[in-house]
């Protein structure tokens, strides 16, 4: 089958070209930002890529267009589509019924921790010798890629990150609908894309749905300290059910560091010992573990393959050190995945400065919906550096400063990129951490910041 995908560069458009290419169909796409890194990957797949949504791209003929939910009515691709009565189906769906249909599914959803816990859980299950195919909203280190359809030898297992975005402008159920999961992780849930749904009880209705998808040997792994996801199990499940953190089925004790002990309904299954740091990160892997053992892989196989877990690209990723200063990139946005993201860097560095830096620059962010709760998020850094462009489609529609004001002189708001920079530059001291975080590429800043760190003659003396 040849199949055209549209806005096929973002993360799961990209990874499931990958898939469908591994599948054996014909794949091409079109996007409008057509650039590397997803461009060349995509590429190197041979898949062809166009730039741009125009009406001409029918003339590829293709035998269905699978539609991302970056697309939306008056989009001059899909009005011909649609105009000429072609075939299309949303991207969630396709890969739903065309990969996903056969395959045991595990599916990670939550608002935080997506990307690492199904990392976890694909490489657990990977060292276990499952071989799984997995689709990532990052690059797993332990594999160097984001999606595979399987891995040595064929398998029944698919690890997937389940999104509750929605589906395409057609189809405003979440994602992760459409994966039909048999084991499923809910990691927690609080209020975010502040784009498409008015407030928390709405997110809280599209995970009850995904509990309705769970059929009832399917299992249900649940983050039993979240508020928000006790509501949901509370509107129906019929699966089995395990619970993960204090006081449930599956606890950890910490131990030296940040290695900790495994607890399984009282009895003590395991230390992991690992290089990761913070709390977030131990209920991942709780989580993981757990949802591992419902597909056979026992908790001592699993805890000894968590030691050899590399996080994920983006993940308190450190881009460089330079003059005695060190470039962290990480994914954090959400003001509490920014908190959790500084609180383990700080458990890690100590007394070490941290020089925050923080780009709003998510629907939900830039909608001013988090504003109230930025300052807070960012109390424990020595220095805030905030960024938000002038003008284009990252402009925030609030004044970032302002938002800034309660952290007071420790925190400055920058609408130039070579403004900001200079200022962390400025402010850079040997010992120091500056802490890069975004959704986004953030115009290169971490490059520009070690070259310009690089420039200068001396960093200043702590």
């Amino acid at each position: 089958m040849h199949i055209h995908i549209l806005g096929i560069c973002g993360t799961f458009m990209g990874g499931l070209a990958v898939l469908a290419k591994q599948a054996g169909h014909t794949v091409t796409g079109c996007d409008a930002n057509v650039y590397p890194p997803m461009s060349t990957q995509l590429e190197a797949q041979g898949i062809a890529l166009t730039p741009g949504f125009g009406a001409e791209q029918v003339a590829l003929e293709p035998d269905l267009y699978v539609i991302g939910n970056v697309v939306s009515r008056g989009n001059p691709l899909m009005e011909e589509i649609l105009n000429r009565g072609l075939p299309y189906v949303s991207g969630p769906q396709w890969m739903g019924e065309q990969l996903l249909r056969d395959k045991w599914v595990l599916a990670v959803a939550g608002t935080h921790g997506k990307t690492t816990t199904s990392a976890m859980l694909a490489w657990i299950l990977e060292y276990a010798g499952y071989a799984p195919g997995f689709l990532i909203g990052g690059v797993p280190l332990n594999f160097g890629i984001s999606a595979r359809l399987q891995g040595q030898h064929a398998s029944d297992f698919f690890v997937i990150e389940a999104d509750e975005y929605d589906t395409a402008f057609f189809d405003k159920r979440s994602k992760f609908v459409h994966y039909h999961a048999k084991t499923a992780i809910l990691n927690n849930l609080e209020y975010d894309h502040a784009d498409i749904f008015p407030d928390v009880a709405a997110i809280e209705t599209q995970f009850h749905h995904l509990l309705r998808t769970v059929p009832g040997l399917g299992r249900v792994i649940v983050n039993g300290e979240e508020p928000a996801l006790q509501r949901v199990l509370q509107r129906g499940c019929w699966s089995e059910l395990e619970q993960f953190g204090a006081g449930q089925d599956w606890q950890l004790a910490l131990q030296d560091g940040e290695d900790f002990d495994v607890i399984f309904k009282g009895e003590v299954q395991g230390r992991v010992q690992w290089a990761l740091q913070g709390a977030h990160n131990r209920s991942n892997a709780l989580a993981a573990i757990a949802a591992a053992r419902h597909v056979g892989v026992l908790p001592a196989l699993a805890i000894e393959a968590l030691g050899q877990f590399v996080n994920v690209k983006r993940r308190m990723e450190v881009r460089g050190v330079v003059k005695g200063v060190t470039v962290i990139d990480d994914f954090a946005h959400h003001p509490t995945a920014v908190a959790t993201t500084i609180d383990g860097l700080r458990r890690k560095v100590g007394a070490a400065r941290i020089l925050a830096v923080l780009e709003p620059r998510s629907n939900t962010m830039k909608l001013g919906t988090m504003k109230q709760a930025l300052a807070a998020s960012l109390e424990a850094a020595d220095l805030v550096f905030g960024y938000g462009a002038l003008s284009g489609k990252d402009a925030l529609g609030w004044d970032l400063a302002e938002a800034l004001a309660p952290l007071g002189d420790k925190a400055g708001a920058y609408h130039l990129l070579p403004e900001l920079v200079a200022a962390i530059v400025a402010q850079a001291r040997p010992g120091d951490y500056v802490l890069v975080m975004s959704n986004g590429g953030f115009g290169g800043v971490h490059a520009k910041l070690l070259e310009a760190l690089q420039a200068q003659g001396e960093v200043a003396a702590a």
